[in-house]
């Protein structure tokens, strides 16, 4: 009886349900499905981010009103008034801020993004998600900061009475601009400062240099004609020279050298995209 309960081959009947698991390949690996069904948490870090900003501040969220308020005073003072940096014919307070608008929302959503994945660290560990998400929700949250900020550029032009042109149409793009820049930049630190926590330390140099590299506080005229087509492929240059064409009318519409670095921009977004979803699997170990 023994041998004849064993002569029995086994059949596919003893197992009806398979599942074969495969690594994604392409553009499925990129996990876009997944963050479309996590949305709902997407809107919550968003949201818990954007409450955390100014908790325990004596002004609370006053400061969304203050900062570029006082970064303009600041920065008409010193340069404006004692440096005298050319504004192309523009008040230099509105010449600055209208930099500041997409530098601003950058530089914020950089910090924030680029080290989303260290200070979460106790959920990454805990639950399963997307981990771009909080990337994602580093970057997005500053959109509340952006509104403030540009609500007080309007009143700058209503005081300096400079009337809205036709090409303000143009700002949403030079916006999205900016947000997929920063999403970008924030991916890669991101990836970056889970195997190298140094890299948070230098996240504030690189701001730095790179605003120095931008037009924030001088018109891109300043830069050497020999430097000019090297200089404008830095993304935030063209983004801030189009925001000041688009509501200042100063400068030039967007020229060949900012489509190129826009396309450039793209396809570091899409690798480092890649990148973070693969670094994402073993990133519990790293943290």
């Amino acid at each position: 009886m023994v041998e004849n309960s064993l002569s029995h081959p086994i059949t596919h009947h003893h197992y009806p349900h398979v599942t074969v698991i495969e690594p994604s390949r392409g553009w499925s690996s990129l996990g876009l499905k997944d963050l479309w069904e996590y949305r709902e948490l997407l809107w919550l870090l968003i949201w818990r981010e954007i409450r955390g900003m100014y908790r325990q501040t004596a002004l609370g969220v006053s400061w969304i009103f203050l900062r570029p308020i006082l970064n303009v005073v600041i920065l008409t003072l010193v340069f404006g008034t004692f440096v005298k940096v050319p504004s192309e014919n523009v008040p230099y307070a509105l010449f600055s801020l209208s930099a500041l608008l997409p530098w601003g929302y950058f530089s914020n959503a950089v910090l924030r993004s680029a080290g989303s994945l260290v200070q979460n660290m106790e959920i990454i560990s805990k639950v399963y998600f997307p981990r771009m998400i909080i990337a994602i929700a580093g970057v997005l949250s500053g959109l509340v900061d952006f509104s403030a900020s540009f609500g007080i550029f309007l009143l700058f032009m209503a005081y300096f009475r400079v009337p809205v042109r036709i090409e303000i149409l143009w700002l949403p793009g030079f916006f999205l601009a900016s947000i997929l820049l920063a999403l970008t930049v924030g991916l890669w630190l991101a990836t970056l400062s889970v195997r190298f926590r140094d890299v948070s330390f230098a996240v504030n140099f690189l701001l730095q240099a790179m605003m120095y590299l931008s037009p924030v506080i001088y018109p891109v005229n300043q830069v050497p004609e020999a430097l000019q087509f090297f200089y404008r492929l830095n993304p935030m240059a063209g983004i801030i020279e189009g925001f000041r064409w688009s509501l200042l009318g100063i400068g030039s519409p967007p020229q060949i050298t900012f489509w190129l670095s826009m396309g450039l921009m793209l396809i570091f977004l899409v690798a480092g995209a890649f990148i973070f979803r693969r670094t994402e699997r073993t990133i519990v170990d790293y943290l």
